[in-house]
Order: structure tokens, then C-alpha cells, then sequence
């Protein structure tokens, strides 16, 4: 998982740190290059979302491991089973409590979206 992540796609930021919180904003399935992903096979989604993530939380000096809470939102519940399975490949060990919320749509025709709250320090 490359370490980058695209610029954000409006007025936010990918993660703002308050105290020893960090707070990521909703991460879709974009590139660091900023092309999309969302014509791609579900997996291959979750999997640049997680990457996204991850890089988000590394400019804050954090990673998996100082995850608190973790929101994913999937279009169709149905992708459960197979979100769920990437999502424990890729986290490994780290076991944040989790929310998963379907949702009918998400921007540009992505079928996931992650955001998460972390502790450091």
C-alpha cells in the first residue's frame, strides 16, 4: 500500500489531530494520482480506501494500530462478507470498534467509504 494519498476533493482535510485524537475524513477509493477507482471490482476498492486511510493516519504520525473507531459506508449490504474479509486481511491485528452503514450511493459512483478516529501519543 503506497504511502500517498490525493489531495482532498473539497474544503476539509484528510485528518485533523486534536490533542492525542486524530479524526480521518471520509476516505473513498481514489488514487494518489487522484484518478478514481470506483469502475474497479469492489475489493479493489475497499483495498484503496484502506490504503487511503492508512496514509491519511501516517501524516499524523499513526497507523492501524491507533485506530479507536472505524466507519465504513458500503452501498449495498450485500458487500458485507467480502468487505469484511479484505478489511481483516489488511488490518491485521489492529481491531478498532467498528460501525458498517449501508448507504444507497456515495460520490462518483464509489461503492465504499471509510472514516475513522485515532489515538496517539
Amino acid at each position: 500500500m503506497s504511502t500517498a494519498i490525493a489531495p482532498p476533493g473539497g474544503h476539509y482535510r484528510h485528518a485533523v489531530r486534536h490533542g492525542n485524537l486524530v479524526f480521518i475524513s471520509g476516505q473513498l477509493g481514489a488514487r494518489p494520482d487522484g484518478t478514481h477507482t470506483a469502475d474497479l471490482p469492489f475489493e479493489d476498492q475497499v483495498r484503496q480506501s484502506l490504503a487511503n486511510l492508512r496514509a491519511a493516519l501516517r501524516s499524523a504520525d499513526a497507523d492501524f494500530g491507533d485506530l479507536l473507531k472505524v466507519t465504513a459506508y458500503l452501498v449495498d449490504v450485500a458487500h458485507w462478507p467480502r468487505f469484511n474479509a479484505v478489511y481483516a486481511e489488511v488490518m491485521g491485528d489492529a481491531r478498532p470498534a467498528r460501525s458498517v452503514v449501508p448507504v444507497p450511493e456515495l460520490h462518483y459512483g464509489y461503492l465504499i467509504e471509510i472514516d475513522a478516529i485515532a489515538a496517539c501519543g
